[in-house]
């Protein structure tokens, strides 16, 4: 019984522990581990019961409900999906912002050599700049249409 919250089994369960243990019942007779007789005693002491450790032996030989196992896989997946993207886009963004570094000091180097020079010189920083960028928005465009060719 992973879902209810840590407790002593002598202490008193509410309403809505024994509707998660009932639910479990439910599940567990769909699933076929119980028949008609034991389902219908068990929900009668579900009800009857008081505290978690009466709750606990009701369903002490059975295993956790199937759906249940199945909703947090795939609760642990979408999880994993979405830290998985929540990364990418903390290094994409880590990526322009090495790029708007490396840019101010192409930027500085330039604006001093002009001004050592006492003119405008040709502003190559456009060169390593704009490929680096473009480079950027291409691999940035490029995991777009990864993510939605995998959502399909």
């Amino acid at each position: 019984m992973s879902d209810l919250p840590a407790r002593r089994p002598e202490q008193r369960a509410s309403d809505a522990d024994r509707e998660l243990v009932a639910d479990d019942l439910r599940d567990a007779f769909g699933e076929g581990r119980l028949d008609n007789d034991e389902y219908e005693r068990r929900i009668q002491a579900v009800w009857e019961s008081r505290t978690y450790g009466e709750l606990d032996r009701l369903t002490a030989d059975l295993p956790q409900p199937l759906h249940r196992e199945r909703r947090r896989a795939e609760e642990e997946q979408q999880q994993a999906v979405a830290e998985r993207k929540k990364r990418a886009l903390r290094e994409y963004l880590d990526e322009w912002q090495a790029w708007a570094g490396a840019a101010v000091i192409m930027i500085g180097i330039w604006g001093i050599s002009s001004i050592a020079a006492g003119e405008l010189r040709n502003f190559w920083p456009m060169w390593p700049i704009g490929i680096w960028g473009l480079i950027l928005l291409v691999s940035g465009l490029g995991k777009q249409d990864k993510g939605k060719d995998e959502g399909a």
